[in-house]
């Protein structure tokens, strides 16, 4: 007893206590995984935890301040022959540089692609969520889901839990029986239907190399330089920017990988302008 006093050891009991409301006295069923088929949207959190409350905590006087900061640079374009996707791949978390090796782009299905921006745990579970309906889809209908349904569905994931602290900014690319989508989507549930997007801190960069390079009618080639030049330029001129370039081709049959490039070398081969 000595000991358990010496290491301030507590009863199951009283743990529980202090985890649970005094009014709950069972433990409640809940889904493992978001469902569109439950009155009230979910995921699974430790019971009594509400992450708005938490979010709204870290930020009060006297609380624990919380930035939640990001960067990344992601860009992606329609033109004649299908759907450019570019990424870099490197993860931040405020100063400090976590990995100069993320892949930011989810292969939901073979005709279907998203970005990651923002939170990579955000998009990486959301996103895969997204995988699993877009499969359920499938099943139940016979015939593959709309880019423009695709990217609803991600949608209205997103407004579920709006103003609950997270933090994405994705692209949805594919093809279907109209050609080539491209549609952007947030944490806010924003869904915009375009011709050219470019996400993250880097954005900015990237939006200027695209737009004076950018025609309708390029060939194959020239619209893999634009969309590697692209994030070469924006990792040079943002910090939180960097690793390799990571691209992807969406076309009719499918996407394809299309490279995987360093950014310190792809920086020497697009010097002229960059200085």
């Amino acid at each position: 007893m000595a000991l358990f006093d010496l290491s301030g050891f507590k009863s199951y009991s009283e743990l529980r206590g202090q985890i649970f409301p005094a009014t709950q006295t069972h433990l409640i069923d809940r889904t493992s995984h978001y469902s569109f088929g439950t009155k009230t949207q979910e995921f699974a959190v430790p019971l009594g935890v509400e992450p708005s409350g938490f979010l709204k905590s870290c930020s009060r006087d006297g609380g624990v301040s919380i930035n939640l900061n990001h960067g990344t640079t992601t860009l992606a374009f329609k033109f004649r022959h299908g759907v450019i996707v570019a990424v870099d791949s490197r993860a931040s978390a405020g100063n400090y540089l976590a990995s100069n090796d993320v892949n930011k782009v989810i292969e939901i299905n073979p005709y279907l692609l998203g970005t990651m921006s923002g939170s990579a745990a955000d998009c990486q579970y959301w996103e895969r969520l997204l995988a699993k309906e877009c499969r359920l889809y499938r099943l139940r209908n016979n015939h593959r889901i709309s880019v423009a349904a695709a990217s609803k569905l991600l949608s209205n994931m997103m407004l579920g839990y709006r103003g609950m602290g997270l933090s994405m900014g994705s692209m949805i690319c594919g093809w279907d029986k109209k050609g080539p989508g491209l549609y952007y989507v947030d944490d806010n549930g924003t869904r915009l239907s375009g011709r050219m997007f470019s996400t993250g801190c880097g954005n900015s960069y990237a939006y200027g190399v695209v737009d004076s390079g950018y025609k309708e009618d390029m060939t194959v080639e020239e619209a893999y330089e634009l969309g590697r030049r692209g994030i070469t330029h924006a990792t040079h001129r943002d910090a939180y920017s960097g690793g390799v370039v990571n691209m992807y081709h969406m076309q009719e049959d499918g996407w394809i990988k299309v490279c995987k490039e360093d950014v310190s070398e792809l920086i020497h081969r697009y010097r002229k302008g960059m200085f």
